[in-house]
């Protein structure tokens, strides 16, 4: 039986907060995540993205992050999302089988990007 779209983004957003691990059992050696820098395929890529990015999130982060947008049609998610004033404007896109993320797109505009501009 397969997991349906939102309980598995469900499961994902709050996995992000409870470590690697839990946040890794959403997706599979097939899953891929494209970012605006580099494509990250299978378990050991995307972990070694998601360590990184949890590991250089600032201190008040979960504070912070507020969804603005959730869309679900069929195994399609999208979030718009913030964390100011270090993400101001951020948004993933889900493709979500059989109970896995199988494809995940993430884009955010940062502080640093805005110092930059």
């Amino acid at each position: 039986m397969s997991t349906s779209t939102q309980a598995v983004l469900e499961h994902h957003l709050h996995a992000f907060y409870e470590g690697i691990d839990p946040l890794m059992d959403d997706f599979t050696d097939d899953s891929v995540v494209i970012t605006h820098d580099a494509t990250y395929r299978g378990l050991a890529e995307i972990r070694a993205f998601f360590t990184a990015l949890i590991d250089g999130l600032p201190a008040g982060f979960d504070e912070a992050a507020k969804i603005n947008r959730q869309e679900i049609v069929d195994e399609v998610a999208f979030l718009l999302w913030e964390a100011k004033p270090w993400f101001p404007f951020c948004t993933d896109t889900f493709v979500v089988r059989n109970g896995k993320i199988m494809y995940q797109t993430f884009a955010a505009y940062t502080a640093l990007s805005a110092s930059s501009a």
